[in-house]
């Protein structure tokens, strides 16, 4: 690998170039006639030919001097550039900000968060990128993010989970369905009603799965969608019940164009997180970011259980 030369070094050749002369170079660089003197003589050496025409007091370019003056002049302009820039990170406020999270957190939770986060840090440059949890722990560990907030689940040791709120799934139906009329989910019928599930890759899907087959039950999917939104779209045309949170239906919840019921008298609950590399040091970004998604998330799941105040029976 070649050397690199000195950027005093290349401060002093520079300054001597638009000079033209040791003495009002070394006044300038507030340095010896000497001091200047030597840095170009090392630079000749590294280079391996002359720089500069000795014409008496007078110095000009060579064409390898003009050459190398081009690239000087670029080099120190990046290098003030970087230096500044670092100056800028340890500011407060200032930095950036990399978050993986599921499509779920990035539709209801991370817009209200980052509203929060720029109030208090403006100068906060957020890079987010929608992924489940398994291409979040493959980015985390590449360092393409920071931070992901996705749902618990078995992680890497060198991976640390922040808890931040949990939240129940539930039975959603459309106001029309028999269910909502009945006002509790009845046992008999769970096999057989039509089931509109989140992606099946999800830890969603799976949880869901698991919970049904502890209750000796086998759901009948007939449709898989990767879009909350979507299946909740579907649902209210009445083509078949979901499990959701509730909270993620909240505002169609008020209206009344979808009901939300327990699942049964086992609760199924799911944590979400942040993960993030176990022996790094947070930023101040992060641990606001941190805080902001714990309260805009136990705010979002409050009031928005399954089983809320029109809706208290168990299924049977």
């Amino acid at each position: 690998m070649n050397e690199l030369i000195d950027s005093r070094q290349l401060r002093a050749f520079i300054m001597l170039a638009e000079c033209a002369s040791f003495t009002e170079a070394a006044k300038q660089l507030h340095l010896s006639q000497s001091a200047v003197s030597h840095s170009i003589k090392a630079i000749e050496e590294d280079v391996g030919c002359l720089l500069f025409d000795r014409m008496g007091k007078k110095v000009l370019l060579t064409q390898a001097g003009e050459q190398l003056l081009h690239h000087a002049q670029k080099i120190l302009i990046e290098t003030g550039a970087a230096r500044s820039s670092l100056k800028q990170l340890g500011k407060w406020g200032h930095g950036r900000l990399r978050v993986a999270a599921s499509t779920t957190a990035c539709q209801y939770i991370l817009p209200e968060v980052f509203r929060e986060l720029k109030k208090v840090q403006p100068d906060t440059a957020i890079i987010l990128e929608p992924c489940d949890t398994a291409e979040a722990t493959d980015l985390l560990r590449t360092n393409r993010v920071d931070l992901a907030l996705v749902l618990d689940s078995r992680l890497e040791d060198q991976f640390e989970f922040r808890a931040l709120f949990s939240d129940e799934m539930g039975f959603i139906v459309s106001p029309s369905h028999p269910w909502a009329l009945a006002g509790r989910a009845i046992r008999e019928e769970i096999p057989r009603q039509q089931y509109i599930q989140y992606s099946k890759a999800s830890f969603t899907f799976r949880a869901v799965e698991h919970y049904f087959r502890g209750e000796d039950v086998t759901l009948n999917t007939v449709m898989e969608l990767g879009s909350v939104e979507a299946i909740k779209e579907m649902v209210k045309l009445g083509l078949g019940v979901t499990v959701l949170a509730p909270w993620v239906a909240r505002r169609e919840l008020n209206e009344g164009t979808l009901v939300a019921l327990p699942l049964g008298r086992r609760k199924l609950t799911r944590t979400w997180g942040l993960i993030h590399w176990r022996e790094r040091r947070q930023s101040l970004a992060e641990e606001k970011f941190l805080s902001l998604s714990r309260e805009v998330g136990n705010r979002l799941v409050k009031g928005s259980s399954p089983a809320g105040p029109s809706h208290q029976a168990t299924p049977k």
